[in-house]
């Protein structure tokens, strides 16, 4: 009975040291800030000119829509953070002029949650929102990434326009919560 107390013990011996198994941790640390960028691309002024009628009794002739800009954005936001947006707003209006401003959809290298265009909205002094909803995400950046933006001139009120030339007016883009 011993010798086969001892047997058993052996076998449990060995069986039990087949299965043993090791194990060792390692502590990674790591590092997330939260980012918010924005900026337009390309670079530079864009012009729009209203063409005077030809013929008397017609409408003055709206300039082509600026279609050359684009809103690129990082984002990375706080646990529990709120979604970013980006508002327009600019400097100064003139005077029976609407100034409109369009983001399309985001396209182009980006990824994450990607913000949600407004649709075509008039741009005053007071900011108003253009892009909602941007959460972690990336645009890619220049051209043809993130958002297309259309810029165009409408009259707003014939009897309030009058004669101007070379009148800058400063669109200003903010990305917040």
């Amino acid at each position: 009975m011993i010798l086969i107390r001892s047997i058993l013990l052996i076998v449990s011996f060995i069986l039990s040291g087949s299965m043993y198994s090791q194990t060792a941790t390692s502590t990674v640390t790591m590092a997330l800030p939260v980012v918010t960028l924005m900026d337009i691309e390309p670079t530079g002024n864009v012009t729009l000119n209203f063409t005077a009628p030809t013929e008397a009794g017609n409408a003055i002739g709206n300039p082509t829509p600026n279609t050359s800009k684009w809103i690129n954005y990082t984002s990375a936001v706080a646990p529990g953070g709120l979604t970013r947006r980006i508002t327009a707003a600019v400097t100064s209006t003139i005077l029976g002029i609407n100034i409109r401003l369009q983001a399309a959809a985001a396209s182009g290298a980006g990824g994450g949650t990607l913000g949600t265009s407004s649709g075509q909205v008039i741009l005053t002094t007071t900011p108003v929102t253009v892009i909602s909803g941007i959460g972690g995400a990336y645009t890619g950046n220049g051209t043809n990434n993130g958002h297309a933006l259309t810029i165009s001139l409408v009259p707003s009120n014939y009897a309030n326009l009058a004669a101007q030339s070379n009148t800058a007016i400063t669109i200003v883009y903010t990305i917040t919560e």
